[in-house]
């Protein structure tokens, strides 16, 4: 009897995976919803030779449903570095190969890093099969501002490292976005509060499945909310960025000017006070100068 040809089903319809060039897919899946998936990604993961994932038993329960049948390697943080020349070798030799997480887009805060790494340094083509992702989901329905943002993962598990980490972004300007683990979230929130202050932030939950939430307000509210609360799967944490600092009042730094001017050359005395009150240095030159041009 001959091997039934590789496809996929949607709704009882079956489909035909169409033929694939050789390379490497990565290839975005649902973070809970198992609809949210793309139809490039279904017809990907049933046509190529074999399916990386991270966790086989997880990714059983996306492939299953849609009846994909394509084999599945285990390759995950511990076995990724010794099983990437192998997938190279195989893909230089015609091979395609798809690599996907338990949930979401691979290789953010996922595997998946070294095999990309050697695919690159091997100038063999990877392909992006783009779709949902938990850190856009969370961007997007947090009511912070989007125009620039900062992805930073999961903070560190020990609290003395975790509030290091937090230090070093306390005067980033762009909404930041984490991961956390519903053991540290609590722990995280309070930690974030004590550092950043009471900025506006969001805490979304279980996204896109039937229980899905999202948590507004500050960081100490969000603090309060979560003090005795016990979470399920993981969470995002959205935190909006340090304020712009206060512009300069021109007084002040025109009195500096005249103090730096008394017992300093005049350059150096525009270097110092443009660079002190972050003022454009002919901004500060021409101050310099406005009293011999008054006389």
């Amino acid at each position: 009897m001959a091997e039934a040809s590789p496809g996929y089903f949607i709704a009882g319809q079956t489909f035909a995976a169409p033929q694939l060039a050789s390379g490497l897919y990565v290839v975005a899946t649902p973070i809970g919803n198992l609809r949210d998936i793309t139809i490039r990604a279904l017809e990907t993961l049933a046509a190529v030779d074999a399916v990386l994932c991270e966790d086989t038993r997880m990714s059983a329960r996306l492939l299953d449903h849609y009846g994909i049948k394509t084999r599945r390697i285990a390759m995950h943080e511990h076995n990724e570095r010794a099983k990437a020349d192998d997938i190279v070798s195989r893909i230089a030799a015609g091979g395609c190969f798809a690599l996907i997480s338990d949930a979401g887009t691979p290789l953010l805060s996922d595997p998946g890093f070294p095999l990309i790494r050697a695919m690159a340094e091997a100038a063999l083509p990877v392909f992006a099969i783009p779709g949902a992702s938990a850190l856009l989901s969370a961007l997007v329905v947090a009511g912070l501002p989007t125009d620039a943002f900062a992805f930073h993962g999961f903070l560190p598990s020990k609290a003395r490292t975790r509030i290091n980490a937090l230090k070093l972004l306390s005067d980033s300007r762009e909404t930041m976005v984490f991961y956390e683990s519903p053991r540290r979230l609590d722990d995280s929130l309070a930690a974030m509060a004590d550092i950043f202050g009471d900025r506006q932030a969001a805490v979304a939950l279980e996204l896109t499945k039937r229980f899905e939430r999202v948590h507004r307000g500050t960081l100490v509210e969000l603090v309060e909310a979560f003090a005795d609360t016990e979470t399920k799967g993981e969470a995002v944490i959205v935190v909006a960025g340090a304020a712009a600092p206060a512009a300069p009042n021109t007084a002040d730094w025109q009195a500096a000017l005249l103090a730096a001017m008394a017992d300093q050359p005049l350059r150096a005395a525009v270097d110092a006070v443009a660079a002190q009150y972050k003022r454009k240095r002919k901004e500060v030159y021409d101050a310099a100068l406005a009293p011999k041009a008054e006389k």
